[in-house]
């Protein structure tokens, strides 16, 4: 008999997502540690990076989007550059936070606001570039 991991239907969706955005391999993880050891952030963290990792693996969703340690990730790819299995969990949590940022939509973006942001001057162009990606979906 072969393991299986059983994602409850309604999670299945936001997985699919996270993978599609993150374009990495959640299931690539072994759950080495090594990616919680090497973590700067920790100390603000609730759930350490693997156990994020192994959440979503899980189909736990609802523990990810709601832990501290998504927005506490500092994106400085050390994790990265420690994952004996490749594995850019930076990517994972950018795409968890887009998903979280997304579903609660208060900050949608439309084309037409751009030039008028374009305007100001004090307003860098990667700004409102980024804004634009993230937000417009």
């Amino acid at each position: 008999m072969g393991r299986s991991k059983i994602i409850p239907d309604r999670y299945k969706k936001e997985i699919v997502r996270i993978k599609e955005i993150s374009a990495e391999m959640i299931d690539d993880c072994m759950q080495c540690g090594k990616c919680s050891a090497a973590c700067p952030a920790t100390g603000g963290m609730d759930i350490l990076p693997n156990q994020i990792i192994r959440y979503l693996q899980l189909g736990r969703i609802e523990k990810v989007i709601e832990s501290k340690t998504i927005w506490s990730c500092a994106s400085c790819f050390t994790c990265v550059s420690r994952c004996p299995r490749n594995v850019d969990l930076a990517r994972l949590m950018e795409a968890v936070r887009l998903i979280v940022v997304r579903e609660r939509g208060a900050a949608r973006l439309k084309a037409e606001s751009v030039p008028e942001m374009m305007a100001d001057k004090r307003m860098p162009q990667q700004a409102v570039v980024s804004a634009f990606r993230k937000y417009s979906k």
